[in-house]
């Protein structure tokens, strides 16, 4: 249980500051906000591709990670849009 935890935060973070790195947000957010936009990235990548049928398997592997980083990279790029300010 705990090694789930900790995997999902590393996870969370290295798909978080990837993503952050290719929006350009890298300098607006920090590494708590990399390892929360990650996890979340994880869920939204996860069930876009389940409406695509794709399946992916589970734990720290490179799907779950591209996985994670195409949900992260569409959450960073929605909080930009409905961003207004132009810092």
């Amino acid at each position: 249980m705990v090694w789930t935890i900790i995997t999902w935060i590393v996870l969370g973070a290295l798909a978080g500051w990837i993503a952050s790195l290719i929006t350009g947000m890298n300098s607006r957010i920090n590494g708590f906000t990399n390892v929360v936009v990650g996890i979340i990235g994880a869920v939204i990548g996860g069930l876009i591709l389940q409406l695509f049928g794709v399946s992916i398997q589970s734990g720290f592997n490179m799907p779950s990670l591209l996985t994670a980083i195409l949900g992260a990279i569409i959450l960073l790029s929605l909080a930009r849009a409905f961003r207004h300010d132009t810092v």
